[in-house]
C-alpha cells in the first residue's frame, strides 16, 4: 500500500466530505465574523465615531475595517509557524476560538455616545484580534483539506474552502436582512445591529465541536512521525532564496491580483452602490446576496476545471478580464441606478478638517445638484453586473488554494502559503475600499476607485504570466515518500 493510501486508511473512517465540512464550516464562520463588520458599515460608522460628520465617520470606520486586514500577515506568520510545528488542526482550533470571541465582543461594545473615544479604541483592538485570527485560519483549513485529498482532484476539493469566503459574506448579508426585517429601522439602529455579532457565539461553538472530533492532516502526521518537520519554519520559509522567491512570485503573480479582484467584485461593489450611487443599504445588500448565490457554484466548476487544464491559465484570465471590463461594468451600474450620479463633491470642515462626500447629478439647467437616493434602480441589471464581477472572483480564487498547497513543501507549507495569501488579500485587497473611496473623493471621478484594482490586477497578470509555475500535475505525497525512503 502506498503512503498516500495508507494515510487515507488511517483517517478513522471519516470521508473526504467530512474533512471538507469540518474545515469549511469553521472557515465560513470566521469569514462571517470578519465581514459582518464590513456589511454593517452604513449603520456602525455612526455608532463608534463622533456624530456630526457622516463621511468622516464612514471613512474612519473603513480605516478601522482595514486595520483587520493589515494585521492578517502577522497572524499568518504566527499561526503558520504553529501549524508547521505543532499541527494544522491545533492552529485552526485556536484561530476559530479567538475570532468567535472577538466578534461577540463587538456585539457587547459600548457606543461612542456611551463611552466616548474609548469605544473606537476598543473596536480597533478587537479588529486586530480578528485580523490575527483570520491570518491563521485560512491557511490551516486549506492545507488540512489539501493534504487529505487525491492529487488529481485537489482543485475541485479545495474549491469548497474557497466558497467559504463568499458564503461567509452571503450569510452575513442574510442575517442582517432577516434582523432588519424583524424590527423597525429605529430599533435596528438602536440595538438590533448587535444581534448578528452575538449569533457568532453559537456558530463557533458548533464548529469547535465538529473540529475537535477530527484527526490531524495525514501528511503532517506522516512527516511528524518520520521526524521530517521543520524546527524553524519562519527561517526555512523566508531565509532560503529558493522558497522566498516562490513566496514573492506567488504574492505578486497570483494573490495580489486575486485579492483586489475579490474585494472589487464583492465589497467595493457594495460600497460603490451605497455610497456613490445612493442605492439604499437594503437593496444593495439584496443585490450582492443574489449575485453571490448565483456565483458560488462556479467556484467548484473552476476548481474542477483547474485539475484538467491548470491553475495558472484560469487565474490569469480572471485578472485580465477584470482589467479590461471594470470601467464598462461600473458605468453600466451607474446607468442602472437611475439617479444619474455624475460626480462626487468633497468639502472640508474648517473646524475638524474632515472631508464630506456628496454624490452629485445635474438638474434641468445642467447645473450640479446633490443626487437623490436611487428611487427605482434596475435590480436585475445590477445583479447581473455584480455577478459578472463575482465570476471573475471564481476564476482567480477557485484554483488558488490548490496552487498554493502545491507550490510549497509540506514541512513549511502552512507558513509559506499563509504569508503571500494574506498580504495579497489583507493588504492589497483589504485596503481597496478605503483607497477607492478616497480616490473618488480626491478627484470627483466616480470611477477613480477602480484604477487601483486595475493596476494591481495588471501587475499580477504580467508577473504571473511570465514567472508563475503551473502546479496542477504535482503529487505532494512524493516528497513524503522520498523523505521516508532516504530515512
Amino acid at each position: 500500500m502506498s503512503t498516500q493510501a495508507a494515510a487515507f486508511d488511517r483517517t478513522g473512517g471519516y470521508s473526504i466530505w467530512r474533512v471538507i465540512f469540518a474545515s469549511a464550516v469553521g472557515t465560513m464562520i470566521e469569514w462571517y465574523d470578519f465581514y459582518i463588520f464590513g456589511s454593517l458599515t452604513a449603520v456602525l460608522a455612526l455608532k463608534f465615531y463622533p456624530p456630526g460628520n457622516d463621511t468622516f465617520a464612514y471613512v474612519a470606520y473603513l480605516a478601522t475595517f482595514a486595520v483587520g486586514f493589515l494585521v492578517r500577515p502577522f497572524g499568518a506568520l504566527f499561526f503558520g509557524r504553529i501549524g508547521d510545528l505543532v499541527g494544522r488542526k491545533y492552529a485552526f482550533l485556536v484561530t476559530l476560538s479567538i475570532m468567535g470571541g472577538a466578534t461577540a465582543l463587538i456585539g457587547l461594545l459600548p457606543t461612542y455616545a456611551t463611552a466616548g473615544w474609548l469605544s473606537p479604541i476598543l473596536l480597533i483592538a478587537i479588529r486586530v484580534l480578528q485580523g490575527l485570527a483570520l491570518g491563521g485560519e485560512y491557511g490551516g483549513a486549506a492545507v488540512y483539506v489539501g493534504e487529505h485529498v487525491p492529487d488529481n482532484q485537489r482543485g475541485f476539493y479545495t474549491s469548497f474552502i474557497q466558497i467559504t469566503a463568499t458564503l461567509g459574506l452571503f450569510v452575513s448579508l442574510i442575517v442582517i436582512l432577516v434582523t432588519q426585517s424583524s424590527m423597525s429601522k429605529e430599533d435596528f439602529a438602536s440595538y438590533g445591529w448587535r444581534i448578528p455579532f452575538l449569533i457568532s457565539i453559537f456558530l463557533v461553538a458548533i464548529s469547535l465541536y465538529i473540529r475537535l472530533k477530527m484527526k490531524e492532516s495525514p501528511i503532517f502526521a506522516q512527516i511528524k512521525s518520520a521526524g521530517m518537520t521543520s524546527t524553524q519554519p519562519l527561517k526555512d520559509a523566508f531565509t532560503h532564496w529558493a522558497n522566498l522567491k516562490n513566496v514573492l512570485i506567488s504574492l505578486f503573480g497570483a494573490t495580489a491580483g486575486q485579492g483586489v479582484v475579490w474585494y472589487t467584485g464583492q465589497f467595493y461593489a457594495l460600497f460603490y452602490m451605497q455610497t456613490i450611487l445612493k442605492v439604499n443599504a437594503r437593496s444593495a445588500n439584496i443585490i450582492i446576496a443574489i449575485a453571490l448565490v448565483i456565483g458560488m457554484p462556479f467556484f467548484t466548476v473552476v476548481g474542477a476545471l483547474s485539475d484538467r487544464i491548470g491553475r495558472k491559465k484560469l487565474m490569469m484570465a480572471g485578472c485580465l478580464l477584470a482589467v479590461v471590463t471594470y470601467i464598462p461594468i461600473y458605468k453600466a451600474m451607474q446607468r442602472a441606478a437611475g439617479n444619474n450620479v455624475v460626480t462626487v463633491k468633497s468639502s472640508k470642515n474648517k473646524v475638524t478638517g474632515a472631508t464630506t462626500l456628496t454624490p452629485m447629478t445635474t438638474d434641468a439647467t445642467g447645473a450640479l445638484v446633490p443626487a437623490k437616493e436611487a428611487a427605482a434602480p434596475n435590480m436585475t441589471m445590477l445583479v447581473l453586473l455584480v455577478f459578472m464581477q463575482v465570476f471573475y472572483v471564481c476564476l482567480v480564487y477557485g484554483p488558488i488554494a490548490a496552487y498554493l498547497i502545491e507550490a510549497f513543501p509540506a514541512k513549511i507549507r502552512y507558513t509559506s502559503l499563509s504569508l503571500p495569501y494574506h498580504i495579497g488579500n489583507g493588504v492589497f485587497g483589504g485596503l481597496l475600499p478605503l483607497i477607492g473611496l478616497w480616490s473618488c473623493a480626491a478627484t470627483g471621478n466616480i470611477y477613480a476607485g477602480l484604477y487601483y484594482p486595475m493596476i494591481v490586477a495588471s501587475m499580477t497578470f504580467i508577473v504571473g504570466s511570465v514567472l508563475l509555475r503551473e502546479t496542477h500535475g504535482r503529487k505532494i505525497w512524493d516528497e513524503v515518500e522520498a523523505g521516508q525512503a532516504k530515512a
